[in-house]
């Protein structure tokens, strides 16, 4: 039986530790180095290890849609 491909899915900086250590307890996701070319102002083609979640593509949907939800309650908050 071949293995399912796992898919990254990278982290926004600036998302709150408390938010990644919850996806990471609530799906079946691992936190990874991800390394990623930027592409605005005097960065442009730089490279950057950013943080992801590696997983399975249903997994990272559903954790995606967590973690934005999770974000918009964070920076609505006091």
């Amino acid at each position: 039986m071949a293995e399912e491909e796992l898919y990254d899915l990278v982290i926004p900086p600036g998302v709150p530790r408390s938010v990644i250590r919850d996806i990471i307890g609530k799906y079946d996701v691992e936190l990874v180095d991800s390394p990623q070319r930027l592409s605005f102002a005097n960065m442009d083609g730089d490279m950057r290890n950013l943080l992801a979640f590696r997983g399975k593509m249903d997994v990272l949907q559903k954790a995606e849609k967590d973690m934005v939800a999770q974000v918009k309650d964070f920076i609505g908050s006091d």
